[in-house]
């Protein structure tokens, strides 16, 4: 019985949690029944004193009272409020009509209007399954390349990881503010300086900026040297106007600038922005007499699902979280990495391998609030600064949502996507843009500055 060590636990607490979500069993329920099983049988070994399970309370209590994660169900309220209203079939509309008659004008109007469904929505499903329904079809009767086409809407979709106000960005501050006291901690220093969604928002601003030009500069150099995937298309509906224009861009646009100028700028919190946001969607939609008792119905029990959702797994990785370091798991992770040679570059490139490959079988909400607890801290006290880890972790985990067989988004387009689109398609669409990713990656990695000059700026 030697094997029986605080290691072992350890070992399967990550076990078991892995076998129970490949099984199908509801993550949140998994993440706490999992911890509850192993810390009694911790406890009969004499290797898990269950007297730390009384700190769950006030855990639970500290996360629904949390005013950073209040915003959460702003935003997606935001969100779903603008997609259930028809503002991005709107949009991708007019934008075909402005573009049709330039090379590859339907490439461009995705991304444009994939990156204001971004930074509105900031829900990656939501972007890729409302992009493909309503864009994909006429990709196909404009006689688009069919990878090319798939491979724009899911890359254009996933960037509501980045783009700000993002919910994804939200939780990760939350997280790594507690993984940035934790190093502080360790290093010694008491008063280490806070990390707050501001930080990640003005962070997160020239990566999302650099990411959608590499996009827009490969679908330049693809429709010059491949022309026959980018047809032009003479299309017989009358040109917009001016007014047009402003009359469908303007709105969301000035919404975005409010929400994420009033975060920056220090007017408001990014709860009381996240407010302004979701009150902002209801008057636009009420604006264009999109707004209706259905709607507005559907909307709120949308947005109810996605936040219990959210929330529960917060909860259910919050005891998992207790149990593991009631284990010592935290040491022994830290332990592994800093006995690695080179430990500073090597832990991080294992951590991000192991993150990337995570991000094929699990929700991003499961990897940060599972994962990043229990590494953050290490790479933290390694150096690395809190603001550029989470923005790096993020990009990361965008670049695996988009990576074949498994990433997220390419089952969302799938489910959605018509019958002349084959997987491979989707495949070998999204190629391009998981180079580009990895590339962003690895000048940030040796340019942190774009990253941390504005919010040190601020």
């Amino acid at each position: 019985m030697n094997f029986i060590s605080h290691e072992f636990f350890s070992f399967l607490l990550f076990f078991l949690l892995a076998i129970f979500l490949i099984a199908g069993y509801p993550v949140a329920l998994t993440l706490a029944g999992t911890a509850i099983f192993v810390a009694i049988l911790g406890y009969f070994v004499d290797l898990f004193p269950l007297v730390l399970l009384n700190v769950l309370p006030n855990r639970i209590f500290g996360i629904i009272t949390n005013e950073t994660l209040i915003a959460v169900p702003l935003f997606i309220y935001m969100g779903v409020m603008l997609e259930k209203s028809g503002i991005a079939n709107s949009l991708l509309e007019n934008m075909s009509r402005l573009w049709g008659n330039i090379r590859g004008g339907l490439v461009y109007s995705v991304l444009f209007v994939g990156v204001l469904m971004a930074a509105s929505t900031g829900i990656v499903g939501a972007t890729v399954v409302t992009m493909g329904i309503l864009s994909l079809p006429l990709m196909i009767k404009w006689n688009y390349n069919k990878k090319v086409s798939a491979g724009v809407i899911c890359a254009s979709g996933t960037l509501g990881q980045i783009i700000p106000p993002s919910i994804v960005l939200v939780l990760l501050a939350d997280i790594f503010q507690g993984a940035n006291e934790e190093a502080s901690q360790i290093s010694g220093n008491l008063a280490p300086d806070p990390v707050s969604s501001v930080d990640l928002f003005a962070g997160a601003i020239f990566p999302g900026i650099i990411l959608v030009i590499f996009y827009s500069i490969w679908i330049i150099l693809c429709s010059i040297f491949k022309p026959n995937n980018f047809p032009i298309v003479k299309s017989n509906v009358d040109k917009i106007s001016f007014k047009e224009i402003l009359s469908v861009i303007f709105p969301p646009v000035i919404l975005i600038i409010l929400v994420l100028g009033s975060i920056l700028f220090g007017i408001a919190t990014p709860t009381e922005s996240a407010s302004l946001g979701a009150l902002g969607a209801i008057i636009i939609s009420l604006a264009k007499k999109k707004l209706n008792t259905e709607i507005l119905k559907s909307s709120c029990i949308e947005t109810l699902k996605i936040n219990a959702m959210v929330f529960f797994i917060i909860i259910g990785a919050s005891l998992f979280s207790l149990v593991f370091r009631g284990f010592g798991g935290d040491l022994i992770v830290e332990n592994f990495l800093t006995d690695i040679p080179g430990a500073k570059i090597n832990s991080l490139i294992i951590v991000m391998i192991t993150i990337f490959i995570l991000g094929f079988f699990l929700d991003f909400f499961q990897i940060v609030f599972v994962i990043v607890p229990i590494v953050g801290p290490s790479l933290i006290s390694m150096g690395y600064d809190p603001i550029w880890l989470a923005l790096m972790f993020a990009i990361n985990l965008q670049t695996s949502f988009l990576t074949p067989p498994f990433g997220f988004a390419l089952f969302y387009l799938r489910g959605v996507a018509p019958k002349e689109i084959k997987t491979i398609d989707i495949y070998y669409g999204v190629i391009p843009f998981i180079f580009i990713q990895i590339v962003l990656l690895v000048i940030l990695y040796n340019f942190p500055e774009i990253i941390t000059w504005l919010p040190k700026k601020l």
